[in-house]
């Protein structure tokens, strides 16, 4: 996946990120991991440096030199305790470049002290410079100008004091030379391809999440066009009830387990009297104000389990599972009595509103819901003929209101 983003583009002398922000990020995204990685590193060079005491010892004996070469040791590795200490204890603050680096110098400081105090010793410490020029950029975690300025302090240090302490020829002086120069350079380019690779790493991470955290986004939004388009194919968009293909969709599974339950089922429909007298009269406008606080009535009178949609125009139906045509009467006579205290403001404060219903019932036995849509419809009829602002029941066939 390549990196399209400028913030995550690396340097390419420095291997850090270009944008300084997204440097210190990066630093405080590891900062706990590499503290700790830091602190035992320079744990163990340290303990390595002072061990060399033991060497000090069988080549000078107990002489002002090996005073001064365990003075210098023991503070080397104290310093270095210290900050490992320090830096592990402090691995959840913010990055503290100075105390990175300060163990390197202080390192570099004692190998070269070592050359004035034991001359004799300089072929071995060629080898410990090479070490730690190596150690410096590979294993000890830092930064990669901080390992470059410690090595760099520590060959050019190395070479002053042999030249002046040991008494180093030219020609072996310039192959020295040229021995640390591979080094560094190889500590160099080594630790530049950790620190790009490492980088790189995190930003393609990082856009990763990036992307599936649009992803995500992504799919909520999807979700939720979704639920719009389902509640739009579900739902009458003037008075929020079921439009009436998902109404008839819910009540014929209410219906069928009704029958395979063996209890009652009832159902509603429900007319608004003088419909075209409220839009003639106020206009549509009105009239579907009328219709929305009749189904806001309809809403809150009705059961939990019970069904309710707008069946057309000013026609709504209701279905209502484990419901005996009388008790289907009594809630119906209450919706009635309901919709006839609806209040109204202004030019329709005079309106008074009523409501025809039809009911019909089934006690668990075979039929389906258009036949009792339609037996229900008929008996809706019946009370418009009768004079409206009734409840009609249907029971034996006839209608008792």
């Amino acid at each position: 996946m390549p990196l399209r983003k400028k913030e995550y583009q690396v340097h390419g002398l420095t291997g850090q990120f270009c944008d300084a922000s997204r440097e210190r990020m990066y630093r405080r995204s590891i900062l706990e991991g590499v503290s700790g990685e830091f602190s035992l590193a320079v744990c163990v060079a340290a303990c390595v440096f002072g061990m060399f005491a033991i060497a000090d010892y069988y080549l000078l004996g107990l002489t002002r030199e090996f005073y001064l070469l365990i003075a210098m040791r023991v503070v080397v590795v104290s310093i270095c305790l210290l900050v490992a200490f320090s830096a592990r204890r402090w691995s959840s603050a913010e990055y503290r470049p100075w105390l990175h680096a300060l163990p390197l110098w202080v390192l570099a400081t004692g190998i070269i002290l070592i050359v004035p105090l034991r001359p004799e010793s300089l072929s071995t410490q060629i080898t410990a410079v090479v070490v730690a020029t190596m150690a410096f950029y590979l294993l000890i975690p830092n930064l990669l100008t901080f390992a470059t300025a410690a090595s760099l302090y520590l060959n050019v240090g190395f070479l002053v004091v042999a030249v002046l302490f040991a008494g180093l020829a030219p020609v072996p002086t310039l192959l020295l030379s040229l021995l640390l120069i591979m080094g560094n350079v190889l500590g160099f380019f080594a630790l530049l391809r950790l620190e790009s690779l490492q980088r790189k790493q995190y930003a393609l991470l990082h856009e990763e999440r990036e992307q599936n955290r649009q992803l995500h986004q992504e799919i909520a939004h999807r979700q939720s066009l979704e639920e719009q388009l389902r509640m739009l194919a579900e739902r009458d968009a003037l008075t929020n009830l079921n439009n009436r293909g998902h109404f008839i969709k819910v009540a014929n599974k209410l219906l069928h387990r009704a029958q395979s339950d063996n209890v009652p089922f009832s159902l509603f429909m429900i007319d608004v009297d003088h419909f075209k007298h409220i839009n003639d009269t106020w206009g549509h406008s009105h009239g579907d104000w009328v219709l929305i606080r009749i189904a806001e009535v309809c809403a809150e009178t009705m059961r939990p389990s019970d069904v309710i949609g707008r069946f057309g125009g000013e026609e709504f139906v209701a279905a209502l599972p484990n419901t005996s045509s009388e008790d289907a009467q009594r809630i119906a006579e209450r919706l009635k009595q309901r919709v006839a205290a609806l209040s109204f403001t202004d030019e329709m404060s005079e309106l008074g509103i009523s409501v025809t219903i039809g009911v019909a019932s089934t006690n668990g036995e075979g039929g389906d819901l258009e036949a009792l849509i339609k037996r229900a419809d008929e008996m809706l009829y019946v009370g418009k003929r009768a004079g409206r602002d009734r409840v009609v029941v249907c029971r034996d066939g006839l209608g008792d209101g």
